[in-house]
């Protein structure tokens, strides 16, 4: 399949035995690097565009699964070019606008100065897989556009335009992130980040994707064990990528990722964080956070903003 454009974090891709992979890299040369997340299902509880049933796939069944396919054995997935059927790209989904929850959230950013070209819709909506209680997954492309959002969806909130995330659904994605803290520290944490809203009484992410002229590649390393570290972050630019990546003041470790989106924009620059997770050595010593989807024994939290709220870390 020819590609008119490099493949990023947040599209998706179809593979001719209908296989349907996130992207999870912007590392995609010579393949593309992905995530399984749904299969065909005759019983499944997703139905496509064309009535075909589909099922989404946990995160170690997609492990498994990958590992037992023939093609695709290399870390995470490596999936040639010949295997792919379809490619979809989240600004499509703007392009089409066939939601009237997609269209209003669409016109609320467009009405902040954010060009629709720097919009997207990733998830089950991209692909054609949504449920009625399905969330909405929604791209900003480039940091300008993002932290206009985020500013956008906080003078909303403020001003009274949009509502604030109620207790139930805070409670709701704090169950589905399981973090490894308390819920008062999550809380914390999320209601600074202004990437979460509500519309028209549906929930919406706010998703950041480099533009093509910022992209940089995390070079892949060795494992080393776990560690945990307490620093100073000096760099918080990419807070909310994925990974989300924090430079920090250390002796032997020089940045903490995080691939699971718990922890994105977890910190600014000038905070003291801790940090779990498991060192990872390519040139430079990392700290990964999110070696798992759950994360488990792992986290990343600001010291500074728990000791400014006076919570004691859990």
């Amino acid at each position: 399949m020819m590609l008119q454009e490099p493949v990023r974090i947040r599209d998706f891709v179809i593979t001719k035995n209908n296989w349907i992979y996130a992207v999870v890299s912007y590392d995609n040369e010579p393949h593309i690097c992905g995530f399984l997340r749904y299969i065909p299902d005759k019983n499944g509880d997703r139905v496509s565009r064309d009535g075909a049933r589909f099922r989404k796939v946990g995160f170690e069944e997609a492990r498994q699964l990958m590992h037992k396919s023939v093609n695709y054995r290399d870390g995470l997935c490596a999936i040639p070019s010949e295997d792919i059927a379809q490619l979809e790209r989240p600004r499509q989904c703007v392009e089409r606008c066939d939601d009237a929850d997609v269209s209003s959230i669409v016109d609320f950013f467009e009405s902040n100065g954010i060009s629709r070209r720097h919009m997207g819709v990733t998830g089950s909506r991209l692909v054609g897989l949504a449920t009625d209680s399905s969330d909405i997954d929604f791209v900003l492309y480039g940091r300008p556009s993002f932290e206009r959002g985020r500013d956008a969806l906080r003078d909303a909130v403020e001003s009274g335009l949009l509502p604030e995330i109620d207790t139930g659904t805070w409670r709701r994605i704090f169950r589905k992130r399981t973090p490894e803290l308390t819920f008062a520290e999550f809380v914390l944490h999320e209601k600074r980040k202004w990437n979460r809203g509500s519309i028209r009484a549906t929930y919406f992410d706010l998703l950041f994707v480099r533009d093509f002229d910022e992209i940089a590649i995390e070079p892949r390393g060795t494992d080393d064990g776990f560690a945990t570290v307490r620093a100073t972050v000096t760099n918080a630019t990419y807070a909310f990528d994925s990974p989300a990546i924090y430079e920090i003041e250390h002796e032997t470790v020089n940045k903490v990722l995080s691939y699971t989106h718990t922890y994105a924009g977890q910190a600014d620059e000038g905070e003291v964080i801790e940090a779990r997770g498991i060192c990872n050595e390519a040139g430079h010593t990392r700290l990964i956070v999110g070696t798992s989807r759950a994360a488990r024994g792992e986290w990343i939290k600001s010291c500074t903003l728990l000791s400014h709220s006076g919570t004691q870390p859990g």
